[in-house]
């Protein structure tokens, strides 16, 4: 289509002035070819399918990850995709193939060789892509010997720390200390996973016919358990656990597979978040720690607020960083960590909360100063997506916050800390009390002898 306008001047015989006609020819573009480039473009860094299911393993959301930008990248080994090839973990990759090969030089007794290995993951091909949030560019061939080569060290690692499997005696990685707490913290990035269901296959092909019949959740759990101790008994409880998705997720669901928190009617007047320790101690809440299995069950009976001791240094603070993102990405697990860590973020606000939470035995501190400690998590709770109705501690915030709100108790705590919580401040309230008794006996007789004078 074609809109002309013919420019010139006519004279009007009316007004006596010209009339300017101006001619602007427009013309109707084609879009097709724009808008087909654009409907055509495919997301490249959250697939449209990141929201399914089988899709669990992301990259760390930026609002999180600014915040503390290298909690979230792994220090010395890359498992999985999203951090292969990178230039500072290459001392690591350079010994995953012998550790193949120490793998396959067993394995081979019995029947499995590579092509055993390679052909089964390969079968998995698009389920194992369907795990990540965005696209892979890696080719078939890349992509399998990674999550072969990936799998099978963690695998080995596993079995050398359990003694299942003799290093050789002149090994770099198991002579030296420093790596085997950096892969317990690198094994539970968000960002650096493989599917549980590859680790599974892999470990299975590779068990020896003589091997004691434990599965790898057994296995990964004592592995862990180096870092974050529990009872074997405890332990135990969480070697049948299904549906795990990764080796992150499995630690989550170990440490919330509980019956935590009691569903019931909440009222939303008092369903808020809780103060800090400071401000409930004024209401006249103790804190004690809580015996019991592990960090999560916490408890509010008759002004007495129990909650299990927590050991927070590197290792708990990066697996509680990289768990709290797992739960604000992938909406089909629980939100327990998460829940977690928001609440004891409100208890310490600052480093006298974290100070007396150490004192009284609920905190170990092995992080930093206590104030990096309250920084810590108080920065850990920024941006973060939290349905407190939906909490399993919403039971204990509400009974908190009614308990706090009886201001005829919190003024009458804040008078017995503030005249009787030392000896000298009695004593002062003591002597004062004293003085205005006699003062008011003094005022009495005088005023009783001028009422009624003596004959």
């Amino acid at each position: 289509m074609e809109v002309q306008m013919v420019g010139g001047a006519n004279l009007n015989p009316m007004s006596g002035h010209a009339n300017h006609h101006h001619v602007v020819t427009v013309a109707e573009r084609d879009w097709s070819s724009v808008v087909h480039r654009r409907l055509s473009q495919r997301p490249t860094r959250l697939k449209h399918s990141a929201g399914n299911y089988s899709c669990c393993i992301f990259r760390v959301p930026g609002t999180l990850s600014e915040l503390n930008p290298k909690a979230y990248k792994p220090r010395i080994v890359s498992i999985g995709p999203y951090h292969h090839g990178e230039e500072k973990l290459q001392m690591i990759e350079e010994h995953k193939p012998r550790f193949f090969s120490a793998l396959l030089a067993r394995t081979r007794s019995f029947g499995v060789d590579y092509n055993e290995y390679f052909n089964a993951v390969a079968s998995k091909e698009e389920e194992i892509r369907d795990c990540y949030s965005e696209p892979l560019n890696f080719g078939s061939s890349e992509l399998i010997e990674m999550m072969v080569l990936d799998g099978c060290f963690i695998i080995e690692v596993f079995r050398v720390i359990e003694s299942r499997v003799a290093p050789d005696p002149d090994d770099p990685i198991f002579n030296m200390l420093w790596p085997f707490t950096s892969f317990m913290r690198d094994f539970l990035h968000l960002e650096n996973q493989v599917p549980f269901f590859v680790l599974e296959m892999l470990y299975d092909m590779s068990k020896p016919p003589n091997e004691p019949q434990c599965s790898l959740v057994e296995v990964a759990l004592r592995f862990f358990n180096y870092g974050v101790q529990r009872q074997p008994e405890v332990l135990e409880k969480y070697y049948q656990v299904s549906d795990v998705k990764h080796l992150l997720h499995l630690i989550q669901l170990s440490l919330i597979d509980l019956p935590l928190g009691t569903p019931r009617a909440s009222d939303s007047e008092y369903l808020q978040l809780v103060h800090s320790v400071t401000k409930l101690r004024r209401a006249g809440i103790k804190f004690k720690p809580r015996k019991c299995d592990g960090w999560l069950d916490i408890q509010f009976n008759n002004g007495v607020l129990e909650i299990p001791p927590l050991t927070i240094d590197e290792l708990t603070s990066s697996f509680f960083l990289n768990c709290v993102a797992f739960e604000q990405c992938y909406c089909y697990c629980s939100q327990h960590i998460t829940s977690y860590v928001t609440f004891i973020g409100c208890l310490m606000t600052s480093a006298d909360d974290a100070s007396f939470l150490s004192d009284h035995q609920v905190l170990e501190n092995y992080y930093g100063t206590y104030k990096e400690v309250a920084r810590f998590f108080n920065d850990l709770g920024k941006d973060v997506g939290f349905d407190i109705g939906r909490s399993y501690l919403a039971g204990v915030m509400e009974d908190l916050n009614r308990y706090y709100r009886s201001r005829w108790r919190v003024r009458w705590v804040g008078l017995k800390r503030k005249y009787f919580g030392t000896p000298w401040s009695f004593i002062s309230a003591l002597v004062a009390a004293l003085i205005l008794v006699l003062t008011f006996i003094q005022s009495f007789f005088a005023l009783y002898a001028y009422v009624r004078p003596p004959n």
